[in-house]
């Protein structure tokens, strides 16, 4: 049985009386070639630790288990995570874990488990708060590899001056170099979904691009400001809470010396630049 085969996933799922919920986002990938595209882009070695996070029917995991040292999967569909114990129980390189991703404290376990890659078919409506996870974490991991929705894939790899850029952009590029490696149609999935997929490559960077000296200060004030991504960022400042802009701070200078017109919108603003302004708009106890 063959599970890049529509016809042989429908069958193996029908046979342990599995059906697809679209709630939980499960498209089980059903293309060779795609599958291909992902192991190429996420270059594992023996030696490397893999999160796979919606394993399904491990049609990813057991191409996983041959490349790399060991697996740490998390499945939240019940019946999925016992068809996979079971298909897998040979392999002691596999730690499956029945949960939801969402719940589990992935800071610690990407920490714990020393994970090097993130190679995933991320659940659509979770798949961009899991990468923003990721991506925050201290020990995050030095590649990722990631099937979401889109236009998700859109806005993580989106340039400033585009409509697509933003917190997900800016989140994401502060700490990893990204690429669009394929844009993947609802056709390579069963059951098909209602929208357009893409892969997309992310590497830490090497070397780092200066760093916010408080990461959740910066968070915050990127989120307000695209918040009101339609207004100017001098006026954005000028009405920002004072713990984003504290009084006896000059939000214009504070602008300037980021080298951002106080004219200019949100999306116009480089990654550097937010984190400069950031740091110049900390309170002065904590300078």
């Amino acid at each position: 049985m063959k599970r890049t085969r529509p016809s042989d996933v429908k069958a193996l799922l029908a046979a342990q009386g599995i059906r697809p919920n679209r709630v939980l986002g499960q498209n089980f990938l059903v293309d060779a070639n795609i599958l291909k595209i992902i192991l190429e882009s996420a270059h594992l070695a023996p030696e490397d630790t893999v999160l796979e996070i919606g394993p399904g029917l491990g049609v990813l995991t057991e191409h996983l288990l041959a490349r790399a040292k060991r697996v740490i999967a998390i499945e939240k569909d019940p019946a999925l995570a016992a068809y996979l114990h079971a298909t897998f129980a040979h392999h002691d390189r596999l730690h499956l874990m029945t949960a939801d991703a969402l719940e589990v404290n992935l800071e610690t376990l990407l920490h714990a488990e020393a994970v090097t890659h993130l190679v995933s078919n991320l659940p659509y409506a979770a798949g961009t708060r899991i990468l923003l996870e990721c991506v925050a974490a201290p020990a995050r991991p030095w590649r990722m590899v990631v099937m979401l929705q889109s236009d998700v894939a859109e806005r993580i790899i989106a340039a400033p001056g585009t409509k697509a850029y933003g917190v997900a952009s800016i989140f994401t590029q502060l700490h990893y170099e990204v690429w669009l490696r394929k844009t993947v149609s609802p056709t390579c999935f069963y059951p098909p979904p209602e929208v357009r997929s893409a892969i997309v490559e992310c590497y830490r960077r090497q070397p780092a691009l200066p760093q916010p000296a408080e990461p959740d200060q910066f968070q915050a004030l990127v989120r307000w400001c695209f918040s009101q991504r339609r207004k100017q960022l001098g006026h954005i400042l000028l009405h920002a809470p004072p713990t984003l802009c504290p009084s006896g701070i000059d939000a214009v200078a504070a602008l300037q010396q980021a080298a951002i017109r106080p004219d200019q919108r949100p999306e116009t603003v480089a990654v550097t630049q937010w984190v400069e302004l950031a740091n110049t708009l900390r309170p002065p106890q904590s300078q």
